[in-house]
């Protein structure tokens, strides 16, 4: 006898092609902006040994950007196979921020106009990922204080050196970077 209950779960077994889902993408309300042509500029980087030509590149102007793309894709399935890549200053020497027929996050664009320090007993400075070092250390001179460690390079993202610990020659000293950090905001 029929009960006309019908408990099957229907799927797709047709995984969608990583541009359709970042073409999709366009359709998610964004502070910032996705870019799907002229982006070859995130096809490369300092080393410039590998040229991996993403198909979308995002300009996001706050985290939630990220988190709500980075929820999307996912949320696509883990066939989708679409690649992410966060991209800061491109310093990178092996294509670790390029996204061959993915998506490349560009950190840069979450540079504010104005970062937030605190002086006092307990000095800090509230910046994003995409800032660069060099910025940091010529505002926070102004205040009399300046990173306690930095990298021997300061024309480099504070996300890309923290992804990799922000090891340089202060390190015996200060220990790395990452050490010298008191929170993270981290999508996952």
């Amino acid at each position: 006898a029929d009960s006309g209950c019908n408990n099957s779960l229907t799927t797709s077994l047709v995984p969608i092609s990583p541009y359709e889902i970042l073409l999709s993408l366009q359709s998610q309300s964004l502070d910032g902006h996705l870019s799907l042509k002229d982006n070859e500029g995130a096809a490369k980087d300092f080393g410039n040994i590998h040229h991996f030509p993403p198909l979308a590149v995002l300009h996001p102007k706050t985290v939630s950007d990220i988190s709500r793309t980075v929820k999307y894709i996912f949320e696509k399935g883990s066939d989708s196979e679409v690649k992410i890549a966060a991209r800061g200053h491109g310093h990178s020497f092996q294509g670790q921020a390029q996204a061959h027929q993915g998506l490349v996050i560009s950190m840069e664009s979450l540079r504010s106009s104005e970062m937030k320090i605190q002086t006092g007993e307990f000095p800090f400075v509230d910046v994003s990922a995409g800032e660069l070092w060099i910025n940091i250390l010529h505002e926070t001179l102004q205040y009399g204080l300046a990173p306690k460690s930095w990298t021997d390079y300061l024309h480099l993202t504070v996300g890309g050196t923290l992804s990799n610990a922000g090891i340089s020659g202060q390190a015996f000293r200060h220990g790395p970077q990452i050490n010298n950090i008191f929170q993270l905001e981290v999508v996952t």
